[in-house]
């Protein structure tokens, strides 16, 4: 019986962490990873690999803690959240902010073993990440926190192997904003009809419709800026067909988008994370000797 109870819990608790949905980690993963390369100007070594892939996941574990108990008067009004462990009272509040803390907790243990600046960075990167949840009751594009939460691993970044953050890692940290931005707002598409309803504010309410043509703005904007800040480092045949399969990808989710379909638009965010595989794959290549 304590054996059941025990693995009811633990599913809880993977539930309420995404684990069954890895697409929001690597979502993360892949600018950060880039940036890493950038600032390195190649490999950044094992240990910087291991720290930011695994920081990632906690960090981005611990944001789902804290936006599901921020949320739940409002998921339990959205058809697709209303059963998530905190909404449906399966999960009290008190063990969810714990389990943020704790997840929380071991990424910092992490960031420790990096260098005094990622660690104040890292107060930074959590302040913004806190903020996310409260600003979709003020912000009318919230999408824009957002941005900024799901970029700091990219000056993160940059203060672990440099010990400093340079222009360079502001402006990648914006072209990533953008990306944010596009697909962030293909995911509020989905719940447009139930968040007018319960009046939380998105970009996809915001912009009405308009929404179609800023995505795919934002998505230009994204591959600009980075192909525009890292010209002068990646290059190759490599690179290129990299941004050219890129290209093709942001117009592959204008075709899943353009109709505006809860489904297509749902598939549209969970696959953005093969278009940051595919940048982070153009400046590993590169940059490669």
């Amino acid at each position: 019986m304590r054996t059941a109870l025990l693995r009811e819990k633990i599913q809880l608790y993977l539930d309420l962490i995404r684990w069954n949905r890895p697409a929001g980690w690597l979502l993360l993963l892949w600018p950060s990873l880039a940036a890493l390369w950038v600032a390195a100007d190649g490999f950044p070594g094992w240990h910087l690999v291991m720290v930011f892939s695994l920081g990632t996941v906690l960090m981005r574990s611990a944001g789902c803690c804290l936006n599901d108990v921020a949320d739940r008067n409002f998921d339990k009004h959205v058809k697709r959240t209303a059963d998530r462990p905190v909404t449906s009272g399966r999960l009290a509040v008190k063990e969810a902010l714990v389990l943020g803390a704790v997840l929380a907790m071991l990424a910092f243990c992490l960031v420790l073993t990096i260098n005094r600046t990622a660690v104040m960075w890292s107060f930074a990167a959590l302040a913004t990440a806190v903020v996310y949840p409260y600003a979709k009751r003020v912000v009318s594009m919230p999408q824009a926190v957002l941005g900024v939460a799901f970029s700091f691993g990219i000056p993160m970044a940059f203060a672990a192997v440099q010990s400093e953050v340079p222009l360079l890692a502001w402006i990648l940290l914006l072209g990533n904003l953008f990306w944010v931005m596009a697909y962030d707002t293909e995911y509020a598409m989905v719940d447009r009809d139930d968040d007018l309803r319960i009046g939380m504010k998105t970009s996809a309410i915001t912009l009405g419709d308009k929404d179609i043509p800023a995505i795919m703005g934002f998505y230009m904007a994204y591959l600009g800026i980075w192909a525009w800040a890292l010209g002068d480092r990646i290059q190759g045949v490599a690179a290129a067909v990299a941004g050219v399969i890129a290209l093709l990808q942001v117009v592959w989710h204008f075709s899943l988008i353009r109709h505006r379909t809860r489904e297509a638009c749902f598939k549209a965010f969970r696959m953005n994370h093969w278009l940051g595989l595919t940048v982070f794959v153009g400046v590993v290549l590169g940059l490669a000797p």
